[in-house]
């Protein structure tokens, strides 16, 4: 492992570190644009320049390994000036439209331009013009005027996505960014070209204009939309903290995790969010009876609920819970059927079509806990729970979530069990065709709104944190189950989701041992 020094800071470095990296590992930051630890080295910004004792001019620190002995200073009077005479040369033709970029707040053109720039415009001549608010694709915009050509979003689609639709077109300064001919941006990472844009040339279609990044708030979360579960970012908008003023969520970015997604994450995942704000939210208890809907608070609702699993014997009761879950919602599933006396409970629901998947992160399994709610022993048979309730043996049937008239069973089979049931309780984010015919429906909260932990298919337990406040009345279901087994005289003492999981790591021996603190931001593996 060479050993260096770097602005007077002896590091030692694995081989092959390059001086960015180096840098990074002692605090010190290298500015650059082009260089992304996660493509091939272009080179092309020439902004990372750094001296080397040994050197009779600058170095760029990109595609210069660190060596043993070597001495590094990035903030010599000669580095400065090159920074700024590069500058200089990336803004001689970029637009003064920060007020109206989407990128403005989080734009390493501003950010580096108060940092090492700070030169007096010497530029005379009109400014070469280029194409603006382009759609590359149904999440991309591109404004090739504001581009640096650093070339980050065409190494993407060449070396990550494989799917090279992105190409460097023209020469001189009428280069730009832009499609092969015909070809969309249309790739399942689309997304993730604007996330490296360094600059403002490639936005978001779905977040642009929507608020400014300064009026966000940042909630460390864990993506819901397959067993991946990717590491990301939740941002949620101050500007808008009503449901009637609009979407609260504002956008989903990666959060890099050297061993699920690194920094990348696929667009369905990335806009899969929109229940969360949708107008089908449930927000009130309600109790139906025939055609009458009647809206109920939580001090109705869950002795209603309490009451009608009194009124079944064991074997007439079924939960069907789902691997949308958290694990302490599954956790209070098992704790409510124990109590219950029952041993029919389930969460496998077969979708209607099987999911895609691909060698990167996705994955066909559609669901965050699949594997959490294996460990929990919650792997009953959904199918048969469906068929007795159809042949009358089970008369009491609470479904979590599924919207099981759109699985792959039969939906007039479906429809028929659902009907014969003489108590049908769902409990859910979004109001469905299942909760449509509940006798007694319970608002949960989305994932966005609460505290919890998913484990994925390799068995690693993530942490997600709470970004916003429920809609209405919606509860974690953890605690909505909670409340009911308090009404039905189980001494219940958790009164959070740590408490539930502390529970949990205390009963199952693959969470043995873990507990929120552990888990921290990186996650867990399960005991073998």
């Amino acid at each position: 492992m060479p050993r260096l020094t770097i602005d007077g800071k002896p590091i030692e470095v694995p081989a092959g570190t390059n001086i960015i990296e180096a840098a990074r590992l002692l605090g010190i930051e290298v500015p650059h644009y082009c260089y992304h630890p996660g493509l091939s080295i272009a080179g092309q910004c020439r902004l990372c320049m750094v001296d080397l004792d040994n050197a009779p001019r600058p170095t760029i620190a990109c595609n210069t390994q660190a060596a043993d002995g070597m001495v590094v200073m990035t903030d010599t009077e000669r580095v400065r000036e090159t920074r700024r005479s590069i500058m200089e040369f990336h803004l001689i033709n970029h637009p003064l439209d920060c007020p109206v970029c989407d990128q403005a707040g989080e734009c390493w053109l501003q950010i580096y331009y108060m940092k090492h720039g700070l030169y007096d415009p010497r530029m005379v001549d009109d400014k070469v013009h280029k194409p603006k608010a382009v759609p590359l694709g149904p999440h991309v915009m591109l404004d090739a005027e504001r581009c640096i050509l650093c070339s980050r979003c065409v190494r993407f689609c060449d070396e990550i996505t494989g799917t090279g639709e992105l190409g460097i077109f023209h020469r001189g300064d009428h280069s730009e960014i832009g499609l092969f001919p015909g070809a969309d941006l249309t790739n399942k990472y689309s997304g993730n070209v604007v996330d490296i844009c360094p600059v403002g040339a490639l936005t978001d279609r779905d977040f642009r204009f929507q608020v400014r990044v300064w009026y966000l708030d940042t909630a460390r979360s864990i993506c819901q939309g397959c067993a991946r579960g990717c590491n990301i970012e939740v941002h949620t908008s101050r500007r808008r903290p009503h449901h009637a003023q609009g979407r609260r969520v504002a956008r989903l970015k990666p959060r890099y995790h050297a061993e699920v997604n690194r920094w990348w994450i696929c667009d369905e995942g990335r806009y899969g969010f929109a229940f969360v704000d949708d107008a089908s939210r449930l927000t009130f208890p309600v109790r139906r009876e025939g055609q009458a809907v009647h809206e109920l608070l939580w001090d109705e609702a869950i002795p209603a609920v309490a009451d009608a699993l009194r009124r079944h014997q064991p074997d007439e009761i079924a939960l069907l819970a789902s691997p949308k879950m958290a694990n302490e919602d599954l956790w209070a599933v098992r704790a409510l059927a124990e109590r219950l006396g029952t041993a029919r409970v389930a969460f496998r629901v077969p979708p209607a079509a099987g999911g895609d998947q691909d060698d990167l992160l996705i994955r066909a399994d559609k669901n965050p806990n699949t594997r959490g709610a294996e460990l929990l022993g919650l792997d009953g048979d959904a199918a048969a729970i469906m068929a007795d309730l159809r042949a009358g043996a089970i008369k009491c049937l609470w479904i979590f979530g599924h919207d099981v008239l759109h699985a792959a069973w039969p939906p007039a089979e479906a429809f028929e069990a659902l009907t014969r049931a003489q108590t049908l309780i769902f409990s859910g984010t979004n109001a469905s065709s299942v909760s449509a015919l509940a006798h007694l429906v319970l608002p949960a909260a989305a994932w966005v709104e609460r505290e919890g932990t998913v484990t994925n298919f390799e068995g690693r337990v993530q942490r997600f944190r709470r970004a916003l406040d429920p809609l209405g009345a919606a509860l974690p279901e953890h605690e909505l189950i909670g409340r009911v087994l308090a009404t039905l005289g189980a001494p219940v003492s958790a009164t959070r989701a740590e408490h539930w999981f502390r529970a949990l790591a205390a009963a199952v021996p693959a969470f043995a041992g873990m507990t929120y603190a552990s888990i921290g931001d990186t996650g867990q593996m399960v005991s073998p």
